[in-house]
């Protein structure tokens, strides 16, 4: 491997990466090429093997993500997981490469199954390789990653869920209580890269992250490739949630076009979850329509809503027309007029003074609608005006907190 300062890596340095067409390569090859990484050598299953040869001796760092988990026969495994890594060991010992690996493995490869031991001996020989040449491996055992471009109806059931889900399929939960360990695909990359500039994630470093709970921060104290006592690499941040509670969140993504509810982004599962869902969303199905509540004075429509975060209507008024003259105790908006001309007036309801505020889609300006005023917004231009309203508590008929009362 060539001696190579940190700024001279996104320039200089030829990165290999093997299996580059599957899920977690393709997802690491766009984000390589998103942080200036320009030297990229691409290596899957379509291309001709002796490829390696040539391939892999130019290599500065190599990402070694191709195997088999789903052969037609079990004795693949082992010629996937293990003969691909032996003859990628071959070539680089020949060669007098010490460049640094990084393989995918997986947490089955502590269980004694075919999958499991295949990827057991594909380890042992990246150690022994190691040890001989002293070449950096990072071994990341993996549980389930999930995000978008994974293959459904394959071995996820997340990326099954989902694309099942979004394109009105049926889906199967043989048993709601089983619980997964997954990781996010984006998470997995930035741990990667992370690896190969020198900040790789001991797995004793790893957090869980429970939905619904709470999360510990992650070590972050490597600053240089492993030592001899580092075998094992983990993704700092793994995610551990019931089958049943997956299948009902995506459920509810789907269900959040009519309620409007958007899901709780605060929670780091849900959030990459539905940015996972929504990447199977079919390509006649992006849109969707929302309820316009039109009457003579234009139209009001209800955009999103969230239970901690309040409502967000579009407002549209036709020329001279007055909306609002209510006051409220303890609802509280923001208006801001996006196109056309408006007359924002208030009147604390314990007074005769009135405050205006004059507004246009010329100067984007948020007005707040403070509580214990009565407020009106009047159309004071010759065109629609479209005002963007927010409002600190979805719409509750049954306690609407909205008095009217004339400014």
């Amino acid at each position: 491997m060539r001696s190579l300062r940190l700024s001279d890596w996104k320039t200089d340095m030829k990165i290999l990466v093997t299996g580059a067409r599957g899920f977690i390569g393709k997802n690491l090859t766009a984000e390589l090429k998103n942080r200036g990484y320009e030297d990229l050598i691409l290596f899957d299953r379509e291309d001709d093997p002796s490829c390696l040869d040539e391939y892999a001796p130019k290599a500065d760092f190599i990402f070694h993500l191709a195997g088999v988990n789903r052969p037609k026969d079990v004795s693949e495994f082992m010629e996937g997981n293990c003969g691909l890594t032996e003859k990628l060991i071959n070539i680089l010992e020949a060669a007098g490469s010490k460049a640094p690996v990084l393989v995918t493995s997986s947490i089955q490869a502590a269980l004694d199954n075919p999958y499991g031991q295949s990827k057991k001996a594909g380890e042992e020989l990246l150690f022994s390789h190691k040890e001989k040449t002293g070449a950096p491996v990072f071994v990341y055992r993996l549980p389930n990653v999930f995000g978008k471009w994974s293959r459904p109806n394959y071995n996820s059931a997340v990326a099954t869920f989902c694309h099942n889900i979004a394109n009105d399929l049926p889906i199967t939960v043989n048993d709601p209580t089983t619980v997964m360990r997954l990781v996010y695909i984006d998470d997995v990359v930035a741990e990667f890269i992370n690896a190969m500039e020198g900040r790789g994630s001991a797995l004793s470093d790893a957090c869980i992250h429970t939905y619904g709970g709470g999360m510990r921060p992650a070590k972050e104290e490597s600053s240089v490739y492993p030592v001899d006592g580092d075998r094992y690499f983990g993704v700092p941040r793994i995610h551990e949630v019931k089958l049943g509670e997956i299948a009902d969140l995506i459920h509810s993504f789907k269900q959040s076009r009519s309620a409007l509810f958007i899901p709780d982004m605060s929670d780091a599962f849900v959030s990459s979850l539905y940015s996972t869902y929504l990447s199977y969303l079919p390509t006649d199905g992006f849109a969707y329509d929302l309820k316009m509540n039109v009457d003579n004075r234009g139209s009001f429509t209800e955009f999103i809503r969230n239970r901690d975060r309040g409502q967000v209507s579009v407002n549209i008024s036709h020329p001279g027309i007055t909306k609002g003259q209510h006051w409220h105790h303890s609802k509280n908006e923001k208006f801001l007029v996006v196109k056309g001309e408006g007359l924002i007036r208030f009147r604390r309801i314990d007074s005769d003074e009135i405050f205006e505020y004059r507004v246009s889609g010329e100067k984007l300006q948020v007005v707040d609608i403070p509580t214990g005023y009565t407020h009106s917004i009047v159309n004071v231009g010759e065109e629609d005006m479209v005002t963007v309203m927010w409002a600190n508590e979805p719409y509750n008929p049954d306690k609407p907190d909205t008095y009217f009362l004339e400014v």
